[in-house]
């Protein structure tokens, strides 16, 4: 079979999948072969994304994305669990070349009920390997909340059925308010779930939004999020770097209220403090400073964010960067989710480092 090495590469996964019994003989061939129509198709067909100046590197080269690292969060496909289940959901994610999911609850609506170890099976099945898990950070107005605060044995509990390497929130670090000594409590509770997690084998992880770039209402030149790195202990407590919202964080809070330069690099915090990073949410966005945040989200190649060269320093510039970061796909509200999916697999998978290595 004559083909690029992309499609070597997803046979090489494909053959991973194999050993775990998920695909073999004519599946394993009906799916490379799908792939290989999508990809024909996209290199001869010029669609959203391509013109917007940074350079997505398709074509020959090195890729960009290291085997066996994509995932996907699953609120992005919400509304296809809800109506059709889970395992509809991880048939396509598994034609799309996907290796790993970010669950975001543990319910399928209307499909139906399902056990943790139903869910754990049917994601080995498909081989998608679940990765992480978005659970709340507090509720404290209700002491039976699934969250961190409320019951984290429970939550611990689960994510260890789960079989999960990393169990975190989404939740801003809001809990006592937006002062140093407000993120220095909330770093505390972080570290007490994270001691928690290690105990059980997992990683304690915090996803961030535009917020938590923002400054500190007591010291109006403290930048929360160094506080929340500085209180942390690293050893307990890890990042998943939601790359849109921190573009959206740089147009909105480089300057300081009195208008004084704070300059913000999300891809500086990384190269900085690489262990800190296991997962990202690979989201894109098309630039507009007309809106509040600076950009529009949009399904992952369509918009500005340069994936090329973000996902190539990190890989290559950081201690086993190409065999310790995940790197999850998420839109909030994608038009057709399945679609976004699709897009947001072939896209990556195609980005080529250019021959300077970026």
């Amino acid at each position: 079979m004559s083909r690029t090495s992309k499609d070597t590469e997803l046979a090489r996964r494909l053959s991973r999948r194999n050993i775990l019994g998920v695909a073999a003989g004519a599946t394993a061939a009906t799916i490379i072969g799908t792939a290989t129509a999508q990809a024909a198709d996209r290199d001869h067909a010029q669609g959203p994304g391509k013109g917007h100046g940074h350079g997505h590197g398709h074509g020959k080269g090195k890729p960009v994305l290291p085997p066996g690292r994509l995932g996907i969060q699953l609120y992005s496909l919400r509304d296809k669990i809800s109506t059709l289940g889970f395992a509809p959901v991880f048939a396509e994610l598994e034609k799309y070349g996907y290796d790993e999911i970010e669950l975001a609850g543990y319910t399928q609506g209307s499909a139906g009920p399902i056990t943790l170890a139903q869910l754990k099976r049917l994601a080995k099945d498909h081989g998608l390997n679940p990765i992480g898990s978005h659970v709340g950070y507090y509720d404290d107005n209700n002491p039976g909340a699934y969250t961190f605060a409320q019951n984290l044995e429970k939550v611990l509990d689960d994510a260890q059925a789960l079989g999960l390497k990393h169990i975190g929130t989404a939740s801003g670090p809001f809990r006592y308010g937006s002062t140093v000594d407000g993120w220095k409590r909330a770093a505390d509770d972080f570290n007490t779930y994270g001691a928690a997690a290690r105990k059980r084998g997992m990683k304690f992880y915090q996803h961030n939004h535009a917020e938590e770039f923002s400054f500190a209402t007591d010291k109006p030149k403290v930048r929360l999020y160094d506080v929340l790195l500085a209180e942390t202990d690293p050893d307990l407590v890890y990042l998943e770097m939601d790359i849109y919202w921190a573009y959206c964080a740089q147009f909105r809070f480089s300057k300081r209220a009195d208008g004084t330069k704070a300059p913000l690099d999300p891809l500086k915090y990384v190269l900085k403090h690489p262990n800190r990073y296991p997962l990202f949410h690979v989201k894109d966005g098309v630039r507009d400073d007309t809106t509040r945040d600076g950009y529009r989200m949009s399904d992952v190649g369509d918009g500005d964010i340069d994936y090329k060269t973000f996902l190539s320093k990190v890989t290559n510039r950081t201690h086993h960067g190409r065999s310790y970061h995940h790197w999850q796909a998420e839109h909030d509200n994608p038009v057709e989710s399945l679609a976004f999916a699709r897009k947001s697999s072939e896209h990556l998978h195609s980005l080529r480092e250019g021959r300077c290595g970026d």
